[in-house]
């Protein structure tokens, strides 16, 4: 990730107004990132890339409130907390953040932990896009194994010749094979699904 990317990203920086929020909004602003600064906790984040946020017991119904409606993609999350307390990890958890900055606020490796955060959340997201587009493949595969099995009983095809078949009416209808096999699912179902008449 270079540097040039960073200095285009959006930060909101939901903190209160004292030493270690002004110290993070300014460091931030030194790398040459775009910045917000927010409190109380607010209930979006507005388009923001990263939001680095408090993390503290006081502010747990806002926080859970903000990280969990995140609609479509959720901006990289850094939490900010303080001492050591058993109870903050789980928080941290809770949140879904992708990593931490201690107070107080330091401008040494700041760059290097935004860096990494992000680059970690893109891997992540990339990730995720993958497994679904995976899985939407895995559906369809399922699908066309299904449409051929109906086609097998209903007409009395053989496994090649109902998938072949399914390929030249998708082929003629031009739409892809697992869609051609989901209308043969529907149909099946519909018919199936209509009483039979005495």
């Amino acid at each position: 990730m270079s540097i040039q990317i960073l200095r285009d990203l959006r930060v909101l920086v939901i903190h209160p107004r004292d030493a270690d929020g002004i110290d993070l909004v300014e460091h931030l602003r030194r790398i040459g990132c775009q910045v917000e600064a927010s409190w109380p906790i607010p209930d979006t984040a507005g388009g923001a890339d990263v939001i680095a946020l408090a993390i503290d017991h006081e502010s747990l119904t806002p926080i859970h409130r903000l990280c969990h409606g995140f609609d479509g993609s959720t901006p990289t999350t850094i939490g900010v907390v303080g001492y050591e307390d058993p109870s903050i990890p789980q928080i941290v958890l809770d949140a879904g953040v992708h990593g931490v900055i201690e107070r107080p606020i330091r401008s040494s490796g700041l760059l290097t932990r935004l860096t990494v955060v992000r680059s970690l959340w893109q891997e992540r997201r990339e990730a995720v896009r993958q497994l679904r587009k995976t899985g939407r493949k895995l559906a369809g595969l399922r699908n066309i194994q299904r449409a051929k099995s109906i086609l097998m009983s209903a007409q009395g095809l053989t496994e090649q010749e109902a998938h072949q078949t399914i390929r030249r009416k998708a082929m003629s209808r031009r739409v892809p094979n697992e869609d051609m096999a989901l209308a043969i699912i529907n149909a099946n179902d519909l018919l199936n699904s209509v009483p039979k008449l005495a």
